[in-house]
């Protein structure tokens, strides 16, 4: 089934969205690591972050990183600090083709505005600078990916397609298979 696609990037540009909708155009397994976390988990990432703090978050993402690593044919959706605790970007990049999804931080204030209550690393009256902060803090560990997709003004389809033809460039995914009739 080949090298999994590996989806990193700071929190609201797109992972989970642009994941799911990869993975189908794909006909792959998708798993979002926070989803699969908090099943294996039995509660919210928001919850184990309460009950337990970010260190026993990141250990179970670590773990988690480790077990999909050793999966193939996936399409997968990272936390987006999962690029913070070392061995994590090594681990998925052993066997999977790693693409930052990045945006402007205008961009990301808006769109995690929306999921405040969901992101338990932000903080109730955060601010574009706030996010400028934390975004030039991991920018280094961002651009260790393969491929990096501006996903700023795109929608996901544009976002998928952008990828997919990346992928085929590369030799990654096959080509567009001919339809097998003959051009009169």
């Amino acid at each position: 089934m080949g090298k999994n696609i590996v989806l990193i990037g700071f929190m609201g540009t797109g992972k989970s969205s642009v994941g799911m909708k990869l993975a189908e155009r794909l006909n792959r397994k998708f798993v979002d690591m926070d989803r699969e976390i908090e099943r294996v988990c039995g509660m919210s990432v928001s919850d184990i972050f309460r009950r337990y703090g970010e260190v026993r978050f990141r250990s179970e993402e670590r773990l988690m990183a480790g077990k999909l690593a050793r999966q193939t044919g996936l399409v997968i959706a990272t936390g987006g600090g999962v690029i913070l605790a070392d061995g994590n970007l090594e681990a998925l990049q052993k066997n999977g083709t790693v693409i930052n999804l990045e945006a402007k931080p205008e961009y990301i204030f808006q769109r995690v505005n929306r999921k405040k209550g969901t992101r338990p690393l932000i903080k109730k009256n955060i601010t574009v600078e706030d996010i400028k902060e934390m975004l030039q803090h991991r920018q280094p560990l961002y651009q260790q990916a393969e491929v990096i997709v501006n996903t700023n003004d795109k929608g996901v389809d544009e976002v998928v397609e952008e990828i997919i033809a990346i992928l085929r460039s590369r030799g990654e995914l096959p080509g567009r298979q001919d339809s097998g009739k003959c051009e009169k």
